[in-house]
């Protein structure tokens, strides 16, 4: 097939998106021919490999380490509903190829919209202004690398049908306000997205892949006595239709609604140094911002991160071990191939107390003298990959959820976090507890609310004294990485842990009314 100009291509999709959209009773994708993905950039636009030659001979025409082409084309849509009816229904459509060259830890980086080979060449250019030196080769021939599959959709898959998508959110409507009477608003929301991604590098590379994401939520409101209270929950990740069923519905309905109504009950707890104990799951968030980034290797190998001269050493307890992980299947920051065309895989960051890895993307692993850990991710095709999460977690410990909680003493039991803040190099943050409970005399007791949590990831982490045996996954789509002004889907998890100390901001008197 001959190249598309991107006008041309988002003319005819952009049309059958609107379609999509509105008018429920048309298929979902259905202006896309049903291939393979492991062909998909061939069939569709005429990119084979001679092209793919050209194009990063081109980029290595003045030299560099290595180059890499990365095509790129995502259809994503969202369906909102409030009050019963629909108030939001958009969609956007991208396409394109970034071109990189690389010398040492410098980046050329060109991009173009339109997969034409003058476009393409031209980009290629761009990047290859990096250097001023004598050609650098490219590789011979290609070579496809094995990897999972921990996405498993069919190979024509390409999205959810808003036709299927409205029939969820009215239910969820539904069940939001008859789970009580409290519930005076209902937003619903369905957000979903098919990415379709070929990287080819210099040194004989050629991966694809096929990348749903996408997540189910619920934002309710509820009243009492003249004071309003608002929670969410979602649910979702890299999936399709099927997992969205009655018991998911059911799931994150109940969430919504009964978080909202705890609220009604809850009080501030004291202020200063206490003793925190971070529930399972979501508070894996913690771990990722305020631990995780600093192993990043890209702030390590400029010597930003308080880990930098810590590779070896002792950074947590022994019972302590940190993972990150893209072979997880469905969740979030689950990745086949990263976006440098290296098989997804799990990577050990803190062993048994000691920190044995960073996280790495290409430049940072050949610094290190290391393997690339598969961490080279990217927002899109107008970025360049750097060092990022996947699904970073904590594994369990010896002991139960009660135990740690006895431990604690008198503290407080955070169940969720958001709207956190971090200073990457010191790894200074502070977040907002959004769900929790006090803990006294080692149980748990009254819900608190409007409180935030203070400290340092790496104080954070040398004072985690203690960890249960129920680890658990963040299984949420609807969470975002930022970093450099790029944004990737993530998931993180943990089990119940106990934190010696970290600073609350509430009131000065226990109990105290918000």
């Amino acid at each position: 097939m001959k190249p598309i100009p991107r006008r041309k291509f988002i003319r005819g999709t952009a049309m059958a998106g609107g379609a999509l959209l509105l008018l429920p009773e048309l298929k979902a994708g259905m202006w896309l021919t049903d291939q393979p993905s492991g062909n998909y950039f061939l069939k569709e636009f005429g990119i084979d490999e001679t092209l793919c030659h050209k194009l990063l001979a081109k980029a290595l025409s003045k030299g560099g380490d290595f180059a890499d082409l990365y095509f790129e084309f995502t259809v994503s849509n969202y369906l909102g509903l409030e009050d019963g009816k629909v108030n939001q229904s958009y969609g956007d459509i991208s396409l394109g190829v970034g071109i990189r060259t690389v010398k040492g830890d410098q980046i050329g980086y060109g991009y173009t919209q339109e997969l034409t080979e003058e476009s393409m060449l031209s980009a290629a250019a761009t990047a290859s202004t990096l250097c001023d030196m004598n050609a650098t080769p490219v590789s011979d021939s290609f070579t496809r690398p094995k990897a999972g599959n921990y996405y498993p959709v069919a190979p024509d898959f390409n999205g959810i049908p808003a036709k299927a998508k409205l029939p969820l959110l009215q239910a969820m409507n539904q069940k939001c306000f008859a789970l009580s009477t409290e519930i005076a608003k209902v937003n619903a929301g369905f957000s979903n997205s098919v990415k379709r991604v070929m990287i080819v590098t210099s040194d004989g590379i050629m991966a694809e892949d096929l990348i749903p994401s996408g997540y189910l939520y619920t934002s309710v409101v509820a009243e009492r006595n003249g004071k309003r209270e608002q929670s969410g929950w979602n649910l979702g990740g890299r999936r399709d239709f099927s997992y969205y069923t009655d018991a998911v519905l059911n799931e994150i309905a109940d969430k919504a609604v009964n978080n909202t109504l705890k609220l009604f009950d809850a009080i501030q707890p004291p202020a200063g140094e206490i003793p925190v104990v971070l529930g399972p799951g979501v508070t894996g968030i913690l771990l990722h911002e305020a631990i995780g980034h600093g192993m990043e290797a890209d702030f390590n190998r400029k010597n930003i991160s308080t880990y930098s001269s810590m590779l070896g050493k002792k950074v947590a307890e022994p019972f302590v071990t940190i993972v990150d992980d893209a072979t997880n299947m469905n969740l979030a920051g689950s990745l086949n191939i990263d976006d440098e065309g290296i098989p997804g895989k799990r990577t050990v960051l803190v062993e048994n107390g000691i920190l044995t890895s960073y996280i790495h993307d290409r430049i940072s692993a050949k610094h290190y003298g290391v393997e690339p850990t598969g961490n080279g991710r990217r927002q899109d095709f107008q970025n360049y990959p750097i060092p990022r999460m996947r699904n970073t977690y904590m594994l369990g410990g010896p002991a139960t959820p009660e135990d740690v909680i006895k431990q604690a003493g008198n503290g407080i039991y955070v169940e969720n976090v958001s709207n956190g803040q971090v200073k990457i190099g010191e790894g200074d943050f502070a977040f907002y507890v959004s769900q929790g409970r006090l803990i006294e005399n080692g149980k748990l007791t009254s819900p608190i609310k409007d409180v935030n949590i203070m400290g340092n990831g790496p104080k954070m982490l040398a004072n985690i004294t203690m960890a249960s045996n129920d680890l658990e996954m963040y299984h949420g789509g609807a969470g975002q990485c930022g970093k450099n002004g790029q944004g990737v889907p993530v998931s993180f998890g943990l089990p119940t842990c106990l934190v010696k100390s970290l600073t609350v901001g509430g009131t000065q008197q226990k109990g105290g009314q918000s």
